[in-house]
């Protein structure tokens, strides 16, 4: 299940996932714990977000976890925790996000059951830098292909990219599974958009 974004009055599914990164830098910071939890493999990280971009900055919305009834039936809720996660208003305006948005658009050209590995008819890119929306790029499924080529061969070129394939080599990967990974995620780990 994807997470939501409301964007322009419309709501899209993300290919990405922004509170990853916000989990990982908080660590003291967790989903509520509950008895009634339902994790499913549908949902394996356990929430759905929702986040919204309004005036060109990224906000969340809500977070919710699936929970279930405690008496070991199929019957389930969402419940919001986003005040369990995020307190103070203010700080539901991402500004520690700087990373590119995926909004796939139209039907399943190829469906690949793991993760975001469909493709579709369409894609949006909207690159996000430090909370604000700063570019938008539409695709074919044709021309977001070309795009992520392009993207991989000026991605290889930066810091990050070198700091990714020794960060996967002290994990135990081969630089060529680094390489195949990276290049497959390239929209992931690149977080600008650095083509034309």
């Amino acid at each position: 299940m994807p997470d939501i974004l409301i964007y322009k009055g419309e709501e899209y599914s993300l290919h990405i996932n922004p509170l990853d990164e916000f989990f990982y830098k908080n660590p003291d910071v967790k989903l509520p714990k509950s008895s009634t939890l339902v994790i499913s493999s549908a949902l394996w990280r356990g929430y759905l977000a929702t986040f919204e971009i309004k005036n060109d900055y990224f906000f969340i919305k809500n977070v919710q976890t699936l929970t279930g009834d405690g008496k070991g039936t199929a019957e389930s809720r969402w419940k919001s925790v986003i005040n369990d996660i995020f307190k103070e208003t203010m700080s539901r305006r991402l500004d520690w996000f700087s990373g590119l948005l995926i909004l796939p658009r139209g039907k399943v050209v190829d469906y690949v059951h793991l993760g975001y590995a469909s493709t579709f008819e369409n894609y949006t890119l909207l690159e996000i830098d430090k909370g604000k929306c700063v570019k938008e790029r539409h695709f074919s499924t044709e021309g977001y292909s070309k795009f992520k080529k392009k993207q991989f061969k000026a991605f290889k070129k930066t810091d990050e990219y070198n700091r990714l394939i020794n960060k996967f080599n002290e994990q135990g990967v081969s630089k060529k599974r680094a390489i195949a990974n990276i290049r497959n995620r390239v929209v992931y780990y690149s977080k600008k958009i650095l083509v034309d």
